[in-house]
């Protein structure tokens, strides 16, 4: 791999786990900047801005993250909308909110007269938040999901992710979502927008999703064991290479 390459990473499961960071994550950031690889961060978290995700990356693993390394579930859904969309409803937290806003994208709150419902991880998610995104897409709102991840890696374990939200939407309405985190077209756009011609590798710890959007964008792959794959399960993930955790990316690309 030459020293031009971009090695995309996920970040929950892979660079740490809520607030705790993965042991060696931050030290192997700094080590792969240093070989000369160009580093993103490419997240379906849609619950913070990029502003916000690059700060956490600091504060949990050391690493200086900057706001123009980072590509989330939430710029991809803002991009796929703008110019498509007057307004929308969210069912969705305040960095979904406000990377819509920052499209361009009227929010608007009750629902009533809007031309698409938004749906990522909502962690104070109602009933009636549900039912008024409901009614919105049976008038005929487009239905769009920041990701369908059906879990979300926390240190509990596994807790409900965005899909589970896109579910029920789903469900009452009878209309599919438009996806548009990672393994779909609307985040790889983003993400070749940063990475231009390089080769890249891509680094996760969910196959359907970061592995998934490594192979079917040409990507190389690589399986990291501290998030959501067991190693039992690993070999048949389809993966290039499968490490124990990220602190062991430089050694394995040196």
């Amino acid at each position: 791999m030459s020293n031009s390459s971009a090695i995309v990473c996920d970040l929950d499961g892979v660079l740490f786990k809520g607030a705790e960071a993965i042991p060696g994550a931050g030290e192997a950031l700094v080590a792969l900047e240093r070989q000369g690889h160009v580093l993103i961060f490419a997240t379906n978290n849609a619950t913070r801005t990029a502003e916000d995700v690059a700060g956490r990356i600091a504060d949990i693993t050391g690493y200086p993250a900057r706001p123009g390394q980072i590509v989330t579930s939430a710029m991809a859904a803002a991009h796929h909308l703008a110019g498509s969309v007057r307004s929308v409803f969210v069912v969705g937290e305040r960095g979904l909110v406000e990377t819509l806003q920052a499209q361009g994208i009227e929010v608007d709150e009750e629902g009533h007269d809007v031309d698409a419902v938004v749906v990522g991880l909502d962690r104070t998610v109602t009933y009636e938040k549900l039912a008024r995104g409901a009614l919105a897409v049976r008038r005929g709102a487009r239905l769009v999901a920041t990701n369908t991840d059906p879990t979300f890696p926390s240190p509990r374990g596994q807790v409900p992710g965005a899909g589970t939200f896109v579910a029920a939407m789903e469900r009452a309405t009878g209309v599919d979502a438009e996806p548009c985190g990672k393994p779909f077209d609307p985040m790889a756009s983003l993400v070749r927008a940063l990475v231009g011609a390089r080769e890249v590798t891509m680094v996760g710890d969910r196959v359907e999703t970061d592995i998934e959007f490594g192979k079917r964008h040409g990507w190389t792959t690589i399986l990291v064991l501290t998030g959501v794959t067991s190693p039992a399960v690993a070999p048949a993930s389809g993966a290039d290479a499968i490490l124990p955790s990220l602190a062991d990316l430089p050694e394995h690309l040196a």
